[in-house]
C-alpha cells in the first residue's frame, strides 16, 4: 500500500509518516502544492491525503486537477475547517473522505484502509430509475460525473425506489461496518446528489425522513 501525504507542517508530516509506516503503509511526503500535484498525477498511489492549506497550490486545487485529469485515486482531505459547507464543497470536487484537524493517526489509518479495501468495481451494470441512468462504468449519472461514494449511495437509492433507506444502512454500505462515516457525511453526499438531480432536470427527488433516512421518489 502506497500513500501520498501532502502537508506543509514538517513536524506533523514526519510524525504521521512514521506512524503510518509502522502500520506497513509506504508514505511519500510532499510539502507544497506543486510537488503534491506532480506526484498525485503520476497515478501510482493507493490513496492521496491532502491538507487544504498549502503553499504554491492549495489542496483544493490539487483535487480539482486530479479529477480533471481523470485520476480517480481515493482522496482524503484534511483541514482545521470542519464546517459542513467546507465538506460539501470538497465532496463536490471529488473528494472521497474528509478528516478535521486535529486528528488521531489511528483514525487516518482506518480511513485509508477503508477506502483502499473497498472494491472499486464489482457490479458495473447500469442502474435505471425513471429518467435517471447510472452508468457505473464511466461513473456518471445522466452524464454528470460522480465520486465512488456517490455511486454507492445513489445505487442503493435507485435499486430500492419509493422505499425508505436508513442512514445506518448507508453508513454501513458506504463506509463499512467499522462505522467510520458520520451522519453529516451522509447529509453532505445527499446534498451533492440533490444538486445533480436538479442539474440534469430529473423528475426524481430524494426525500429526507427526519431521524430515519432517505427515499428516492418521482412522485
Amino acid at each position: 500500500m502506497r500513500v501520498l501525504y501532502v502537508e506543509d507542517a514538517t513536524f506533523l508530516a514526519e510524525a504521521v509518516k512514521h506512524n503510518l509506516e509502522k502500520q506497513g503503509i509506504t508514505v511519500d511526503l510532499a510539502s507544497d502544492g506543486e510537488t503534491g500535484l506532480d506526484n498525485a498525477l503520476s497515478d501510482i498511489y493507493d490513496c492521496v491525503v491532502l491538507d487544504i492549506m498549502l503553499p504554491k497550490l492549495s489542496g483544493t486545487d490539487i483535487l480539482k486537477r486530479m479529477r480533471e485529469k481523470n485520476v480517480q485515486t481515493p482522496v482524503i482531505m484534511l483541514s482545521a475547517l470542519s464546517e459542513v459547507e467546507t465538506k460539501v464543497s470538497h465532496l463536490e470536487h471529488g473528494a472521497d473522505d474528509y478528516l478535521a484537524k486535529p486528528f488521531k493517526t489511528a483514525e487516518l489509518v482506518a480511513r485509508i484502509k477503508a477506502l483502499i479495501r473497498r472494491p472499486k468495481t464489482i457490479d458495473i451494470s447500469d442502474v435505471t430509475y425513471g429518467d435517471l441512468v447510472l452508468d457505473k462504468t464511466n461513473a456518471t449519472l445522466n452524464g454528470e460525473q460522480l465520486t465512488a461514494k456517490e455511486i454507492e449511495i445513489i445505487t442503493e437509492l435507485m435499486r430500492s425506489p419509493e422505499i425508505l433507506i436508513s442512514k445506518d444502512h448507508l453508513l454501513a454500505k458506504v463506509w463499512g461496518e467499522d462505522g467510520l462515516g458520520e451522519d453529516n457525511y451522509i447529509e453532505s453526499y445527499i446534498s451533492r446528489i440533490r444538486k445533480l438531480l436538479k442539474k440534469v432536470h430529473s423528475k426524481a427527488k430524494i426525500i429526507t425522513i427526519r431521524g430515519l433516512g432517505y427515499k428516492l421518489t418521482s412522485k
